[in-house]
């Protein structure tokens, strides 16, 4: 190869690289903010469970030098420092640790606080999914502002085939009318824009309170037995919060209690956004076929 062509490869190859090395990586996050950065975060702090397992997911664990309270999966979140909870926040500690990146979460943290670390000029990414492409772009988005975007496409990808496989499996299921109890004291639930909604109706369930106008609407005793669904569910492990679902069989006359469709179902897999949604979405969807069998 003549020495032109060999000087013209190099420059090539040059260009090329400074071009990708030089690329900031940019995302638009769920407030709408275009963020862009220098170059991939390598210092980031999450300030939610939720953004914990999103950044693990985006293959930036060893990225996160700091967590929220209540962080606890992947198993190696729970050794890394907190920095607060949805309630107050160490903004000192999180200043000190000199973060390139901070991932918060609409529904939890305080836009206030969080205005200030955007004035002292750490960028802040704000994360709230309402939908199931939500999930797909979000691991999208982090992988991106961390430098994985190869892992972040074929999380997303593998998320999004195997999510079509669940709608194309439970299309023509015959629909199950379903009250979804996330607290009993004040009694609450969920309307149809939160996503354990839509993992009800991907399944052929109908939410009896999805029309509510809040997410997370507060209800009566006497709208359930008003309602009478035909399945009632809540979060969690055998043992936890059955006293919950043992509350409802004083009412036999709710349809529910009269064929004991009464389920709890794994706790953390349908309550956090997040790539394991889509195995709760399975469990629940095996729970709605049980509730059909017994009507």
């Amino acid at each position: 190869m003549g020495g032109g062509r060999v000087q013209a490869l190099l420059m090539l190859i040059l260009l090329s690289t400074g071009t990708a090395a030089g690329a900031e990586p940019c995302a638009r996050d769920d407030l709408g903010t275009h963020l862009c950065l220098e170059r991939p975060a390598q210092r980031v702090v999450s300030l939610s469970p939720g953004a914990t397992e999103w950044l693990f997911s985006a293959g930036a664990g060893d990225q996160v030098v700091a967590v929220s309270a209540w962080s606890d999966y992947p198993a190696p979140a729970a050794d890394l420092p907190r920095v607060g909870d949805a309630n107050r926040l160490d903004l000192e500690a999180i200043v000190s640790l000199k973060p390139d990146l901070v991932v918060a979460w609409v529904d939890g943290n305080s836009r206030d606080q969080l205005d200030r670390l955007a004035a002292v000029g750490i960028p802040v990414f704000w994360l709230a999914p309402r939908d199931f492409d939500d999930i797909a772009r979000t691991i999208e988005r982090l992988s991106t502002l961390t430098g994985h975007q190869a892992q972040g496409k074929a999380r997303a990808a593998a998320f999004r085939s195997e999510l079509a496989g669940l709608q194309a499996k439970y299309a023509e299921a015959r629909p199950v009318r379903v009250f979804y109890q996330v607290w009993h004291e004040p009694l609450m639930t969920v309307n149809n824009e939160e996503l354990i909604s839509k993992a009800i109706a991907l399944c052929g369930g109908v939410n009896v309170f999805g029309d509510l106008p809040r997410l997370v609407p507060r209800i009566s005793t006497e709208s359930v037995l008003a309602a009478n669904p035909d399945t009632i569910i809540t979060s969690g492990a055998a043992g936890q919060n059955t006293a919950w679902l043992e509350y409802w069989r004083q009412f036999p006359e709710l349809t529910a209690v009269a064929t004991d469709n009464l389920f709890l179902e794994p706790p953390d897999l349908l309550a956090r956004p997040t790539l394991r949604l889509l195995a709760g979405t399975r469990h629940l969807c095996q729970t709605l076929e049980r509730a059909r069998g017994r009507l």
